[in-house]
């Protein structure tokens, strides 16, 4: 809407996506501080709470009424943000919603069962869920590959030329990548905050590598990938980071409110969205590194018990092994953050070392 206001009135500050971008950034969390209070109080009224699994630390298990589906709320937001800020004509950022929208519904009915039933494990099952999943990853790479500048061409970080083409291949190789990303956050929420922040740094890394990707000049200065077009998701970036800071102010340790799969998978899968966009696939084991350590740990967990009868951690994912282990649950998720901020600022060198 800005941007054709701008047109509309030759308001050229309203023409950079900088600019757009940072008013998207303050109007979601703007929104989601001043209204998510409301959404706590009608889901606590509703009895909204995703019962605790049976098997967690039992330091968890006084979280029991903690109202979840937060990730409604503050995708709601985000992209109210977006509609107002970002040009809708732009294939990235319709493509973007649609991710988000997508990935988002299968959260949504995941949650909305777990809560019905009064059941953590009464979600949808996982057959059911990764066959939805699944077939939102295809539509939106097979909409990225046919319908924008995005080229089926590999890269891989600190290194400014492409291996090879993968061509049609591509497609399957993006789903695999949206999938991977969405379900490696949603293993990652499970203490208060600890999927939040991190996704807030990837999302800041890969809004970086797309603003410039998307500049004629300084993707050629920086022998990165051009593709024209892109810099519009910095605004869908922008708009989920303020999103999200403004839930970080009541998921934060003790927290008011949860995510639920709604918005876990959701922000994973966005996330995913604009690696593939700006090139950055393989790039993303260093971006979500946090993401990548939670699921590694859980396939390492199943591996093991399955071939030795054996478990490597006391509990999987890896932050309830050191829940076990007696570290308090403020502890484990600042250094994990820390790991997170670390794991970004290395990945950002990639800018110039090539």
């Amino acid at each position: 809407m800005f941007y054709w206001i701008s047109q509309y009135f030759s308001i050229n500050l309203l023409q950079y996506i900088t600019v757009r971008a940072s008013l998207g950034f303050f109007l979601a969390f703007v929104f989601t501080v001043g209204i998510l209070p409301y959404f706590i109080k009608w889901a606590k009224r509703k009895k909204a709470n995703q019962p605790i699994y049976t098997l967690a630390p039992k330091t968890h298990q006084n979280k029991n009424n903690t109202p979840t589906m937060g990730g409604l709320f503050f995708l709601t937001t985000a992209l109210l943000a977006i509609f107002i800020c970002a040009r809708l004509d732009n294939v990235y950022v319709l493509i973007s919603i649609l991710c988000i929208v997508g990935f988002g519904v299968v959260g949504i009915k995941d949650d909305l069962s777990k809560i019905n039933f009064k059941s953590n494990t009464k979600g949808l099952s996982a057959k059911a869920k990764a066959f939805a999943l699944t077939v939102v990853g295809l539509i939106i790479s097979s909409l990225t590959l046919y319908y924008s500048g995005v080229g089926s061409e590999l890269y891989v970080p600190f290194y400014k030329f492409p291996l090879f083409n993968l061509g049609y291949f591509s497609i399957f190789f993006w789903t695999l990548v949206l999938l991977a990303s969405s379900n490696a956050v949603n293993l990652t929420d499970g203490l208060d905050g600890l999927a939040t922040v991190p996704s807030i740094f990837s999302l800041l890394t890969l809004g970086i590598f797309i603003y410039l990707s998307g500049h004629a000049v300084l993707s050629a200065y920086l022998l990165l990938p051009k593709i024209m077009g892109t810099g519009e998701v910095v605004i869908v970036a922008a708009s989920l980071i303020g999103s999200l800071m403004g839930f970080l102010w009541y998921n934060c340790y003790p927290a008011e409110v949860f995510m639920g799969d709604t918005g876990s998978l959701s922000v994973g899968a966005i996330i995913g969205y604009m690696a593939i966009i700006s090139k950055n696939e393989l790039l993303l084991f260093l971006i979500g590194f946090v993401f990548v350590l939670e699921t590694l740990s859980v396939i390492l967990q199943v591996g093991s018990f399955k071939t030795r009868k054996k478990r490597i951690f006391l509990m999987a994912p890896i932050h309830h092994h050191f829940e076990i282990k007696g570290w308090a649950e403020n502890k484990i998720i600042v250094r994990f953050w820390i790991i997170a901020l670390l794991s970004n600022l290395i990945a950002l060198t990639a800018l110039k070392i090539r």
